[in-house]
């Protein structure tokens, strides 16, 4: 049996606020791979902002090596559900090889699509922007839509769900770069920078006629601003806080407005992506049609190589990603 050498990110001390590269460190590791185990060489790996949180409550524990989704392909094997040369996904990235028995695998099939795109607008991103809005959501057409972190992996895809079902959409990002791409190219009705301008007086420039649904990723102001303007039995799906992330505790700022959901009756849902597994053979179905007439764009951030993980991280949860944070870790080849 040949002995490989594999590289690992490694949490080096829990972080206090933003992260710091100080924090994580690069390990290798010797592993023989059993030949009764599945080897898996991962090509690329996903950076997503919900990591952060587990990085101070103990869910990481320091020294081990951190966890994300990943893609790669079956190097060796000896089950025929997942064949040499087949890709297949998983969770645990943040190393450049994994030994399984097969349990933690899916495989994944495509169809003329970027291998990329299951780690995104095909994956779990796709899926939780599509059931967090039609099933948490409850979204009708034609409404009056809000998302926050608009431009990011999960909010840009709701953005155009919404659209392709004919609403109105209102969406903040945290930067004027990032207002044009939402504006120009995935064709939201009004987007708006939040470092710049007021929340709150942008939601009524961008939806007067108030919200029906407020796709929740940041927390904070936004959810303040957002509850003061929602329209009666309107919906509000929340899939992250970004900006509690590297607060103590994960702790968010404030919310001043929560009365406002007693007489409007307001419905302040959360939810996690393994709630709609059973929608997944749907979900392709309508993501590869609608990517297909173009009605839904992607966007891809791509660092090369391990060593740039926690670069990536830390750069993801300073908003300098637009669409997918994604690190390569090896050529297809």
């Amino acid at each position: 049996m040949t002995t490989i050498t594999n590289r690992e990110i490694h949490l080096a001390q829990a972080p206090t606020g933003m992260p710091e590269p100080a924090h994580f460190s690069m390990v290798e590791t010797q592993i023989t791979p059993p030949a009764d185990q599945i080897l898996v060489k991962n090509l690329y790996m996903s950076v997503d902002p919900a990591m952060r949180p587990a990085l101070s409550n103990g869910q990481t524990k320091v020294g081990a090596v951190m966890q994300g989704g990943a893609i790669g392909r079956v190097e060796q094997s000896a089950n025929p559900d997942f064949p040499e040369g087949s890709y297949v996904i998983h969770r645990c990235g943040f190393r450049e090889f994994h030994v399984t028995d097969g349990r933690d695998l899916r495989l994944v099939k495509t169809e003329g699509e970027s291998l990329t795109t299951h780690l995104h607008v095909l994956g779990g991103t796709g899926l939780t922007a599509y059931g967090g809005l039609l099933v948490t959501g409850e979204l009708k057409d034609n409404e009056n839509v809000f998302v926050s972190a608009a431009a990011g992996a999960v909010g840009s895809v709701v953005c155009q769900i919404a659209k392709i079902k004919g609403c109105r959409v209102a969406a903040s990002c945290g930067s004027d770069e990032k207002v044009a791409y939402l504006q120009d190219q995935l064709g939201v009705d009004y987007a708006f920078n939040y470092k710049t301008q007021s929340i709150s007086k942008s939601l009524r420039a961008g939806l007067p006629e108030g919200i029906d649904v407020y796709f929740e990723n940041v927390g904070g102001a936004h959810l303040d601003a957002a509850c003061g303007q929602m329209r009666p039995l309107g919906r509000i799906p929340v899939c992250g806080m970004i900006s509690a992330y590297n607060n103590k505790g994960a702790r968010s700022e404030g919310v001043t407005t929560l009365s406002n959901m007693i007489y409007n009756r307001v419905t302040m849902k959360g939810f996690v992506v393994y709630e709609f597994d059973h929608l997944r053979e749907q979900f392709l179905s309508d993501m590869r049609s609608w990517i297909a007439d173009g009605r839904m764009q992607y966007s891809e951030t791509i660092m090369d190589g391990i060593e740039q993980a926690p670069a990536a991280l830390i750069g993801l949860l300073q908003g300098q990603n637009t669409g997918k944070m994604l690190v390569k870790l090896a050529d297809d080849a």
